[in-house]
């Protein structure tokens, strides 16, 4: 019978797991268990291994058992040993014959795009490392001891009481702890509602993020695009469907907000049909050239599901979001997350209630309105000066600017793009399959989809470069 799970360390702080079995006694178990974790490369050369008497007490073996076989592999070069150093790894453990195992080589890494200016995350130099470390250690000293135990699938109530009055304010949401649920992001919030809460079909706006459609076809969930024009989706074209996602505050990606008098028509819609309306509020605290749009869901909380993240504002590492939802449906949602929260760190929850609490996640997002505003406003300049027969549009509000093309160049820029060693989107790319425009002498639009807030200050004006020299010519 096999002897395992060898805790060694008394001293050096290591754990070392070994099986001690086949014939020949302790001794010769475990010099060939040593031999077989040095040849298979789970003990790396230099490795420094267990004092002889932690190792024996682990085992249950006599000390002179573990000093024999260590000055046997010694011996045997598998192993070195040196005063004041312990016994270590040899750097050749193995000579290399022709039967030796020759560690495979990484395949080489793909050298990725020297420019990056894809829409969805925001500059990762930027994260406030100090300010959340603050938090941190605030939250981690004043946690309750049930903190880290089994997580609430609601979410820690700190963050919940947190996003009420953050929400409230800088948003316009109308909710209360009670109806939050802390999830791990946008598909998170969808995978917890489709298909067991809510059910298909889903009314989605013609243009958005295709993993959001394949995430939503996996479920079940038949997606029926509506038109959109520069007033943002056409609800009116809204029929038998029993929701619609939108993006109200910024269209995702052309840009704008859902027209007034739309939003009316979409509550009415839900109301009269019994349908809920899932709000993306994805960049909802960017705002440059007018005044913050409020949440669709401040005009009839009943009828509105909001989800919103920290991806765009503070980063997508977080994995830290949040559905503020209907009371009908907050009991449903957590039976379908279970019992425990299995998705997002408690401590980061803690952390992210002390950074909004404190007001630091209301400096933090000032400085980068201000920063990704300079950011656009670059971007804008660039393009008068080397393409002013490019048009820039959606560039009031969020991360990203759409450029319009001449008809049929889109695919030729981004190929483009590529010779440039630059990354970035074809409007194409967002566009539903299924969706056909009311029109049929009506071509849909070519276009380029750019995120601003990606690349680093030092890297951005390079990228603008590539970026002008990409486009066409007039």
């Amino acid at each position: 019978m096999a002897d395992s799970w060898v805790n060694s360390a008394e001293r050096i702080g290591a754990d070392l797991h070994l099986e001690l079995s086949g014939p020949g006694g302790r001794r010769a178990a475990l010099i060939r268990a040593l031999r077989e974790a040095v040849r298979s490369g789970r003990l790396a050369p230099g490795t420094r291994l267990p004092p002889y008497r932690s190792l024996a007490a682990d085992l249950g073996v006599a000390r002179n058992t573990v000093a024999d076989a260590y000055a046997e592999l010694v011996a045997e070069g598998w192993l070195t040993a040196r005063q004041g150093s312990g016994t270590l790894v040899a750097e050749r453990a193995e000579p290399l014959g022709a039967n030796a195992r020759v560690p495979k080589k990484a395949p080489p890494r793909a050298r990725g795009p020297r420019h990056d200016l894809r829409q969805g995350t925001p500059d990762a130099s930027s994260f406030p490392r100090a300010a959340w470390l603050a938090s941190y250690r605030r939250a981690l000293r004043q946690a309750p001891n049930e903190a880290f135990g089994p997580g609430d699938p609601a979410g820690r109530i700190e963050l919940r009481v947190a996003l009420t009055e953050y929400l409230a304010r800088a948003r316009g949401v109308r909710t209360e702890p009670g109806r939050i649920v802390i999830c791990s992001g946008f598909a998170h919030a969808l995978r917890l509602l489709f298909p067991t809460v809510l059910r298909g079909p889903l009314a989605v706006e013609s243009y958005g993020l295709a993993f959001h459609r394949e995430l939503l076809t996996a479920a079940g969930v038949r997606t029926v695009p509506l038109p959109l024009d520069e007033d943002g989706a056409r609800v009116d074209g809204l029929g038998r469907e029993r929701a619609v996602l939108l993006t109200p505050a910024h269209q995702f990606p052309t840009g704008g907000p859902l027209h007034p008098a739309r939003r009316a028509a979409v509550i009415d819609w839900a109301r009269a049909r019994g349908g809920v309306i899932l709000e993306d509020d994805y960049d909802g605290e960017f705002r440059y050239d007018r005044k913050p749009v409020g949440a669709v869901q401040g005009l009839d909380p009943e009828r509105v599901v909001h989800i919103g993240s920290v991806s765009k504002s503070l980063s997508p590492a977080l994995r830290l979001g949040w559905m503020v939802l209907p009371e009908r449906y907050v009991d449903a949602v957590l039976e379908v997350k279970g019992e425990r929260e299995a998705w997002a760190s408690v401590l980061d929850q803690l952390t992210l209630a002390d950074f909004v609490a404190s007001g630091s996640y209301d400096r933090h997002v000032r400085r980068m309105r201000q920063r990704y505003r300079r950011r656009r406003d670059r971007l804008v300049d660039a393009l008068a000066v080397h393409a002013p027969h490019v048009e820039v549009t959606g560039i009031a509000a969020g991360l990203h600017a759409v450029l319009r093309l001449p008809p049929g160049s889109e695919q030729s820029a981004v190929k483009a793009a590529v010779w440039q060693g630059l990354a970035l989107d074809g409007l194409a790319e967002f566009r539903h399959p299924e969706f056909r425009h009311p029109e049929a002498a009506m071509a849909e639009p070519d276009g380029l989809v750019v995120g601003y807030a990606t690349p680093s200050e030092h890297a951005y004006g390079a990228a603008l470069e590539a970026l002008c020299a990409a486009l066409p010519p007039p």
